[in-house]
């Protein structure tokens, strides 16, 4: 148990050793390590391949111009020929049909032949001969080219030394050996200090941000001016930043709001209860029990608008898809609306089909007729149309319509723009941001516009049937976001 609980530890300590900067280091010395040997290795075979090829061309002539001039003269100029034309390291035969030398470039090569090729009239060959076969202390590469008639074929054997390649060839390979070293560490350095100097600036904005916490989260990273990936971090650390302070600021005034929500109809309800034990001939209860089923009921709805909202933060608004007809949903409404309403009530419904959850839906509609009746002067007027890809439902009223400068910020949680108006009458400000949130999850939009005759309306577009419906997860990413319109500006707003 000890053991295994000590090797995270170790791999944690082995971890932290090997950095990034040594990790970087490290590999790129050995990259360059790894090609300088594949390299070298090639540079030597070819630089051998071509010292060959060209000690193969400077063999191949000597014996042709040897072969020209047993041709055009006899073998007795050939001969003299061959003992001036010889450089040194490279030595010359003249060999009769039987192999016996006839001539040769210097006394010691006059012995017996340095090769036993027979190449026939016209013909070259070529032989590597060892220093063990040699008749020098050398490797030797020997052309042999045949010259004469087929009866009798004298042959021209031209051998050089090898030994200037093996040394040139040497002399290379030291050479790499030699400054392999040097360049490994000046990789490993350059690489060192250019990472160094990265690392340093991400170094910078870890302390950065470590020095951000819940009280300071207006703090933001200093963005570096050098057009890469690490001026793109400092950029994208800091929208996250925007993000969780604008999401810290939403959270503390939706406490705050919540808060203060509740403290009313709860020391309203605590001041019935003392008043009406106080009184113990019960009279007291009979005159504050309605009081106090009004601000239990009141308490009770806002508590469930706070778990709805709560639910669409956290994992969205659940959907029970199925095919809905949008005209029945708003014939509901609009009967239960003229039962209650003192005002004039105009309804136009085509019959429009979307997928949704027909539960959602009526509550969203209903928070939005609410809203007009509490609003409208005299007259609320109700459309359903069909479009080729949108259902549009829109709710006009004569009341007076939501300035434009509100008309974003009026389907935020708790807001009122009439904030002098009591509770009672204005309601707990989360019932368009409950609306919002069901038409979000349902992949539609809502606005809220100026209508045509001057008033209020607010706009519910849902996709047509066929189109499907948000998912629980995508719903969370942006919960209270509706789509835009084409060619319009998003609108979140309503009158709260």
């Amino acid at each position: 148990m000890d053991a295994e609980q000590r090797r995270p530890r170790f791999g944690k300590t082995r971890t932290r050793r090997w950095g990034v900067r040594k990790r970087a280091t490290a590999t790129a010395v050995a990259f360059v390590a790894a090609a300088l040997l594949v390299g070298g290795l090639i540079l030597l075979l070819l630089l051998q391949r071509a010292l060959v090829a060209s000690a193969e061309r400077l063999t191949r002539l000597q014996a042709e111009d040897v072969v020209a001039h047993i041709a055009e003269q006899d073998l007795e100029e050939a001969a003299n020929y061959v003992r001036s034309a010889a450089r040194p390291g490279q030595y010359i035969q003249i060999l009769d049909p039987n192999g016996a030398v006839l001539a040769a470039s210097v006394p010691a090569a006059a012995t017996r032949p340095i090769t036993a090729l027979r190449p026939e009239a016209k013909q070259t060959l070529f032989e590597h001969v060892s220093v063990q076969q040699s008749l020098f202390d050398d490797d030797l590469l020997v052309a042999a080219t045949g010259v004469g008639e087929d009866e009798k074929v004298y042959t021209v054997a031209v051998g050089a030394t090898v030994t200037a390649q093996a040394e040139t060839v040497a002399t290379v390979a030291w050479f790499i050996l030699g400054a392999a070293p040097l360049l490994l560490a000046g990789v490993g350095f350059g690489v060192w200090i250019l990472v160094g100097r990265s690392l340093r600036q991400v170094e910078q904005i870890r302390d950065q941000v470590a020095g951000i916490n819940a009280r300071s989260l207006d703090g933001r990273v200093g963005v570096p001016r050098t057009s890469d990936e690490i001026q793109a971090l400092a950029q994208t650390m800091n929208m996250m930043l925007d993000r969780l302070e604008a999401s810290d600021r939403e959270q503390r005034r939706f406490v705050s709001d919540a808060s203060h929500e509740l403290r009313s109809p709860l020391a309203t309800l605590s001041a019935a209860v003392e008043i009406a034990a106080a009184d113990p001939s019960g009279a007291m209860w009979e005159e504050t029990k309605e009081v106090v089923a009004g601000e239990t009921a009141r308490m009770r709805y806002l508590v469930q608008d706070l778990l709805t909202l709560a639910k669409a933060d956290d994992q969205g608004l659940r959907l029970e898809a199925a095919d809905v007809d949008l005209d029945d949903v708003l014939n509901d409404e609009v009967r239960r609306l003229r039962c209650t309403s003192r005002h004039k009530i105009e309804a136009r419904l085509e019959p429009a089909r979307i997928t949704g959850d027909v539960r959602s839906l009526g509550r969203a509609i209903r928070n939005v007729l609410d809203n007009a009746e509490r609003y409208a002067r005299a007259r609320i007027r109700i459309q359903v149309r069909n479009s080729p890809d949108d259902v549009l439902l829109t709710i006009d009223d004569d009341g007076p319509p939501v300035p434009v400068a509100e008309r974003e910020r009026i389907f935020e949680r708790f807001v009122r723009l009439d904030e002098s108006r009591s509770r009672e009458s204005g309601g707990s400000g989360l019932g368009l941001a409950i609306t919002s949130a069901i038409v979000s999850a349902h992949g539609g939009r809502i606005l809220c516009t100026e209508a045509p005759d001057g008033g209020c309306r607010f706009e519910l577009a849902f996709p047509a049937q066929a189109t499907q419906v948000q998912s629980a997860e995508e719903a969370l990413v942006q919960p209270f976001t509706p789509l835009k319109a084409p060619g319009k500006p998003l609108r979140q707003g309503g009158r709260g």
